[in-house]
Order: C-alpha cells, then sequence, then structure tokens
C-alpha cells in the first residue's frame, strides 16, 4: 500500500496488486480536479511508469456521481482576476498531466463512470481504455464559460466520425451511457454495479498486456445488455450534423443552420447562440487546426488558447453567470460573431515565446 490512502485526501494513490490505483476523492464537488491533485497524480503516474511491478494504472472517482466534472474552474478565474500565478500553472500543469496519460507506457484504464466533463475528460479519453457505465454522462461544455473544448479536445474531437467532434465541441452537447461509446470516446461499456468486480479482476490478472486487458474488458462489454439495442441518439442528425459543421467559419455554420430551418437546425441555433462569440471561434479554428497536429502540438496550441482567455473577457463573465450568480445571462464581449475579428483570433494563437508550454 502506498502513502496517499487517507480518505479525506482529494485524490487517493495506492498500489493493488500489479495495478496502480488513482481515485479521485472529492465527491461534494463531483471530483472537480484541483491544483493540488494534479501535482499529486503526476509524478505518481510517472513512477508506476518506471516500476517493474505495476503492469497497469486504474483511475476512477468516489461518490457515485461522477468520475470528475471538470477542472476546478472558479479557482482559476478567481487566480486569474488578480493576476494570480495559477491562472499560468493550472493550465500548465493540466495539459502535462493530460499528455503524460496519452503517453503512458503502461496500460491505463479509466472507469469513467458518472459525470465526466472537461477535466474528467482530459483525465481519460487519452489513456488506452475507456470504460463507460449506465451512469456516464460526458460533454465538453466550455463555450458556454468562455473557454474552449481544451485538455485535447483539439487531438480527441476532430477525429470523431464526420462532424461530430465539431458538434460536440461548439455545442457542448451532451452523451449518455452508451452512446460514450458509439460516438467512439469511450472504448467499452460496463453496468455501473458491475465495476467493482472489473476493478477486481483487473488486479488479479497474471501478466496485464493491453491485449489481456482488452480482452477482459471485452468479455464484460459483451455481457452488458442494458440498452444494447437501441441507436446512437445522434444517428438521425449526423447527416445534418456532417454538412452543417463542415463550414469553414462560424458566420457560415450560422447561415448553413438558418437556411436549413429543420427544428434540429432551429435548436442548435438556440445552443450557439447562448455561447461566447469569441470561444466558438476559437474552438472551431481549434479544432481545424487540431485535426493534423500531434497531441503534443495540440497542447502547446491548447496552452496558449487558456492564456488567451485568461487575458480576456469572456471566460471570467461566463464563471459569473454559471457559477458564481447562477443568472445564466453572460454578456459576452464582442457580443456577436462579426465582431470577433480575425486579427484577434491570430493573436490568440501567437506563440508566447518562454512562456509556451514545452512537453
Amino acid at each position: 500500500m502506498s502513502k496517499h490512502t487517507d480518505s479525506t485526501a482529494e485524490v487517493l494513490l495506492e498500489k493493488k496488486g500489479g495495478a496502480g490505483i488513482i481515485t479521485l476523492n472529492r465527491p461534494k464537488v463531483l471530483n472537480a480536479l484541483s491544483f493540488s491533485m494534479i501535482q499529486q497524480i503526476y509524478p505518481q503516474i510517472k513512477t508506476w511508469e518506471q516500476d517493474p511491478e505495476t503492469f497497469l494504472i486504474i483511475i476512477k472517482g468516489t461518490g457515485g456521481k461522477a468520475f470528475c466534472a471538470g477542472g476546478d474552474i472558479r479557482a482559476i478565474a478567481d487566480a486569474g482576476k488578480v493576476g494570480g500565478r495559477l491562472a499560468q500553472d493550472f493550465f500548465r500543469e493540466e495539459y502535462i498531466l493530460n499528455n503524460a496519460t496519452g503517453t503512458c507506457k503502461k496500460p491505463y484504464v479509466a472507469l469513467i463512470d458518472g459525470i465526466t466533463m472537461g477535466g474528467g475528460v482530459g483525465l481519460s479519453v487519452h489513456g488506452h481504455f475507456r470504460v463507460a457505465t449506465e451512469k456516464t454522462l460526458f460533454a465538453m461544455p466550455e463555450t458556454s464559460i468562455g473557454l474552449f473544448p481544451d485538455v485535447g479536445g483539439g487531438y480527441f474531437l476532430p477525429r470523431l466520425s464526420g462532424k461530430l467532434g465539431y458538434y460536440l465541441g461548439l455545442t457542448g452537447f451532451r452523451l449518455k451511457g452508451r452512446d460514450v461509446v458509439k460516438a467512439g470516446i469511450a472504448t467499452h461499456f460496463v453496468e455501473s454495479e458491475k465495476l467493482p468486480a472489473l476493478e477486481k479482476d483487473l488486479i488479479a490478472l497474471k501478466s496485464p498486456s493491453v491485449e489481456n486487458i482488452a480482452d477482459l474488458l471485452n468479455s464484460y462489454h459483451v455481457k452488458s445488455k442494458v440498452d444494447q439495442e437501441k441507436e446512437f441518439v445522434l444517428d438521425e442528425h449526423m447527416e445534418k450534423i456532417n454538412s452543417l459543421f463542415s463550414a469553414n467559419s462560424m458566420e457560415e455554420i450560422v447561415q448553413k443552420l438558418k437556411q436549413d430551418g429543420s427544428p434540429f437546425a432551429i435548436k442548435q441555433l438556440e445552443t450557439i447562440n447562448k455561447m461566447s462569440p469569441t470561444s466558438l471561434k476559437m474552438t472551431l479554428r481549434q479544432l481545424r487546426e487540431g485535426a493534423s497536429m500531434s497531441l503534443q502540438d495540440v497542447f502547446t496550441m491548447e496552452y496558449r488558447l487558456s492564456q488567451a482567455c485568461m487575458r480576456g473577457h469572456d471566460f471570467y463573465e461566463g464563471v459569473r453567470a454559471v457559477l458564481i450568480d447562477k443568472d445564466q445571462s453572460p454578456r459576452w464581449k464582442p457580443a456577436a460573431l462579426e465582431e470577433v475579428s480575425d486579427e484577434f483570433m491570430d493573436n490568440c494563437f501567437k506563440p508566447l515565446g518562454n512562456n509556451d508550454l514545452k512537453l
């Protein structure tokens, strides 16, 4: 057993058999990822990666409601307002951790039971295996708080089928349960109540190679009957999503949605109209550029964008409207897509010199 098994700790790090187990332990705040958690998880992953006695890494959340609902956005906003270091350090360390899960030399298994959004997606989506349950609720809702789908969203979203990732990133649409697998985000589906047994079996594996772990996960996946027959929630809309979200600019996407005029298109327009115009433009460009970048280059790009958001207005206004005053009526500046200039966007994507993220 390792040192961090105090049940009051924000994250529990322990070794069981050949498995290193990371448990996010802030159930009251849906296991939101704090800076101190990042600082504990990263070195532990690196240690286990080098340890010949550790064969796989499992990450999960406590409390039954969430795997991880996101990063500690409020703390970042508080720091950013007063020019605190956390607004730089949080994103830097978080992306370094996300990259560590994506390049991990040991099989990495994320049990994404419950709410998995933003920072929680970053802790899971880049690893070898992502196990969803009927309780999984996946979303990248950042455009609604003046951010963009970061934590490597610029890498995994544009690689989903068709324009699905663009749709998810721009609208923050929520996927539930088996749909998270059907979208290509999770690799397996297992009933929530079977997770303790699955974990036990993973720990008990005699030679936990990637293949053996895949076989074990597959055997559970095949036996899971919940919602097995249901078709993908967005199936009937995929043709529209692929055509409407393939435009080269946000203005063009809006125009296509207006021209389409179907109930689905109108609903998307309503959603998009609530989002930060700056975030929407930033996100579309992030995904278009990220589509042909390496994961590391995506993180470097996203770090530049995170710092542009910290310098701007909309992130603080989004946090105020959604998390602090909860009036859900942010006043974005600029308030219209047309007012977000290409020159301003170019600036957001510019290198930060010595402050650039180095992976």
